[in-house]
């Protein structure tokens, strides 16, 4: 959930003008103040906040000013600012819901959900029925795993407010993640009965895998896509959705055209330097030898409980969750986002100290501080931890970036690297539209370029850090199972457990875009899925270069 309202990746317009009406509740009157708004409407971030400095030194106590300079300090992607910020609004002005709830909104983002639950309370005491407020309560207990309790929420919010479309949609997400499908299926065309045009449903349908769409369902797609009004979120789902519904059907070129009318829209929304990752690698590589792990090899947590499952998405990391959470020792969390919230916090407050960036800061950390660090990391995922069991998952799949920190802090841990065959894997991307996905998804290019980095950084992982990741390929999970489950638990110094084998019986709820897929016993129908489109993947195929010519194996690369 963004400050400035809607869910993340899946803006819903409902709730974004009750966020804005919220706001609203507080009119900003001083001439200096709305010359800081104007500049904050059109996009000016520098001079809104220069003005508002301004006006802040002479007003340090002004809670507009505040709670602006706080927007402001957000949408410059500057979190841990922001919510101090916020919580400085709340103290000047118990009684500011706006700030107050922009502040649970950044504390969910920030990964602190105990936080932000308990400004939510002070909230629907105030106003219990806004649905403002029991819909971020609801994001945030899917997001600590707490399916159960969020499902009752959303169960009573559709019940209340039966005209809603967005609260339908968010309620069929809901049922998807605890596996209720007949109940999702209605909820998701409950929605599209509310307006025809959601795309968000029918993308909600598309994600349980197995449902097929009707030839009538195609025609209305297509109907709606040809309405000038319909917004850019819904035409970006409903050519999602259509991919995947002629693929089924095998019409794989006029799948393949809907994938990429998709990925365009999208890809024109965002602001991605591909570049950006390719400095990152040179940068680890640089930094990360030998030597330098070597010279702090004892530093960090002994904590021996984290297991990270890492790779690109769409490479089998959820099912590798999936057959891990059904052993007795393992827990099964979330992708969580502490570790790159450290990164971003060490980069953003840190490096600065020492006149450096991120990672190349982690060479000034001492033995303290990195203990420090991965003892924070255990200590703020603990609210997912609810069994009691001594190990525990992370699969947040780009956490592939900071497998140097993850070394550094919490030496004991285990790594895990999903891999999947180049083609299979950025196809899968490139079909997929996630609520808050890779930003490198939306060209088959850029794709490309963004896989192989990861190969290459993960290589070089392997040579200075030899035998530290263990890493499983998809295509030989799927066609021996055990052999690989068997090689898994045993990396994990764990016994194994017959279990493992029949994950597809869990009951165990999941918010993830391979939800249904793992509900399934394994098949290998998506190994060669890609090859109905390779007509069109010549850009990825040169982005790819030598890493694809060499899979399974890593190219040589240049250290």
């Amino acid at each position: 959930m963004t400050v400035e309202g809607g869910i993340q990746g899946n803006p819903l317009s409902e709730f974004a003008a009750a966020a804005d009406a919220l706001r609203a509740q507080r009119p900003t009157r001083n001439p200096r103040l709305r010359e800081a708004e104007q500049a904050f409407a059109e996009n000016r971030l520098a001079d809104a906040r220069e003005s508002l400095s301004r006006f802040l030194e002479k007003h340090p106590a002004d809670p507009i000013a505040v709670h602006l300079m706080a927007r402001t300090a957000l949408r410059l992607a500057r979190k841990e600012e922001a919510e101090a910020l916020l919580a400085r609004c709340v103290l000047l002005s118990p009684d500011y819901d706006a700030a107050r709830y922009d502040h649970a909104c950044v504390l969910y983002e920030l990964n602190k959900a105990e936080a932000a639950l308990t400004e939510l309370e002070a909230l629907l005491e105030k106003d219990p029925r806004n649905i403002l407020y029991r819909n971020l309560k609801a994001v945030v207990l899917t997001a600590t795993g707490d399916h159960a309790q969020a499902l009752g929420w959303y169960r009573a919010m559709a019940e209340e407010f039966p005209h809603s479309r967005e609260i339908w949609t968010t309620y069929g997400a809901a049922l998807r993640s605890v596996g209720l499908r007949e109940e999702c299926i209605a909820a998701y065309r409950k929605a599209i009965d509310l307006n025809p045009g959601n795309g968000a449903a029918y993308w909600g349908l598309a994600g349980l895998k197995t449902y097929r769409f009707t030839d009538s369902e195609i025609a209305e797609m297509r109907r709606q896509l040809a309405r000038a009004e319909l917004s850019g979120e819904d035409r970006v789902y409903l050519h999602f959705t259509l991919g995947k519904a002629l693929g089924d059907n095998g019409q794989y070129e006029k799948s393949f055209e809907n994938y990429a009318r998709a990925n365009a829209i999208q890809r024109l929304a965002i602001d991605y330097d591909p570049a950006a990752l390719t400095k990152h690698v040179r940068a680890c590589k640089s930094l990360m030898t030998p030597e330098f792990f070597a010279t702090r090899r004892g530093f960090g947590s002994a904590a021996t409980g984290p297991i990270f499952i890492i790779g690109m998405q769409r490479a089998g990391s959820t099912l590798v969750e999936q057959i891990l959470a059904s052993h007795s020792a393992v827990e099964a969390t979330a992708e969580l986002p502490n570790i790159s919230l450290l990164a971003e916090h060490i980069g953003e407050k840190i490096a600065p100290l020492h006149e450096s960036s991120y990672p190349a800061v982690l060479a000034m950390l001492d033995a303290a501080a990195l203990k420090s660090f991965g003892e924070q990391y255990l200590e703020t995922t603990r609210s997912h931890r609810r069994l009691g069991r001594p190990f525990f998952t992370d699969k947040m799949p780009y956490n592939f970036l900071h497998v140097g920190l993850i070394h550094l802090i919490l030496p004991n841990a285990k790594i895990i690297d999903a891999r999947r065959h180049p083609l299979g894997c950025c196809f899968s991307n490139f079909s997929m539209h996630f609520k808050s996905g890779p930003l490198f998804g939306y060209r088959l290019a850029e794709l490309g370029q963004a896989y192989a980095g990861y190969v290459e950084l993960m290589a070089h992982f392997d040579r200075v850090l030899p035998g530290r990741i263990h890493r499983i390929f998809y295509e030989d999970l799927v066609r021996a199972p055990e052999k690989e489950i068997r090689r898994l638990v045993n990396y994990l110094d764990l016994p194994f457990e017959e279990a493992c084998l029949e994950f597809h019986q869990s009951k165990r709820a999941m918010d993830s875009a391979s939800s249904e897929q793992v509900r399934r016993p394994l098949y290998d129908d998506a190994i060669d899925q890609w090859r109905h489109f390779e007509p069109w993947l010549d850009p990825l195929k040169r982005a790819l270069g030598p890493v694809l010519e060499a899979y399974p194996a890593a190219p040589p690369f240049q250290e």
